[in-house]
């Protein structure tokens, strides 16, 4: 028997395609091997602000009534900004402007996601909706009040708390294993991480990031 793909897996089908062949710089997306529906992403902290280099993992759930329904987008990455705490595990982001709140079990909830869906939009969309928020603070509705008074007061000492969190994104064993997977190491996380740990000052406060 042949079988027929839905409307959904169909487009979700376009959606990959489309983030295959356009050269779009710090967002990627895929669907799991596992099911179409279930996508994981990446987005690339912008070039020439703090968060460059950083590498912000999301999920996307959708469902077969995509795209008249817009999918299920959750955070996964932890951030320093202005609006959004985070947990060990959880970035939580409360934007007040037309884009982005993300609640405290990571959802993201912005107006193209809700009132303002469209079927035009596609995951390529969502992604660069969502990418524009590490350009775009908003310090005057906070979710984390040291990193608005940060932004707003002392943006030297911002920019470096960003960066730690960054650069803590880079010690994690999570990335010390994607990195392995593709054979750029023999040893994921272990000796390397164990080092850093064992430092003092600036570089011991960072693996406290880096464990989570």
């Amino acid at each position: 028997l042949c079988y027929r793909m839905s409307q959904a897996e169909r487009r979700l089908l376009r959606d990959f395609k489309r983030l295959s062949t356009q050269s779009v710089y710090g967002l990627s997306a895929s669907p799991s091997p596992k099911s179409i529906f279930d996508w994981e992403a990446i987005v690339f902290g912008p070039p020439g602000t703090p968060y460059e280099d950083g590498t912000f993992k999301l999920e996307l759930k959708f469902t077969e009534d995509y795209p008249n329904r817009p999918p299920q987008v959750r955070f996964v990455s932890r951030i320093f900004h202005p609006n959004g705490e985070s947990d060990v595990k959880r970035i939580f982001l409360a934007m007040i402007t037309d884009c982005v709140v993300v609640y405290s079990d990571g959802i993201v909830c912005m107006d193209i996601l809700q009132n303002r869906w469209s079927p035009t939009y596609d995951v390529l969309a969502i992604l660069t909706c969502i990418q524009s928020l590490l350009n775009e603070p908003n310090p005057h509705s906070p979710a984390n009040p040291v990193a608005a008074n940060l932004f707003q007061t002392n943006f030297t000492e911002y920019a470096h708390r960003v960066r730690i969190e960054v650069e803590s994104l880079w010690l994690s064993s999570e990335h010390f294993q994607r990195l392995a997977e593709v054979g750029l190491l023999e040893n994921p996380g272990g000796d390397q991480q164990t080092s850093q740990t064992e430092n003092g000052g600036d570089n011991a406060g960072r693996n406290v990031d880096a464990d989570a």
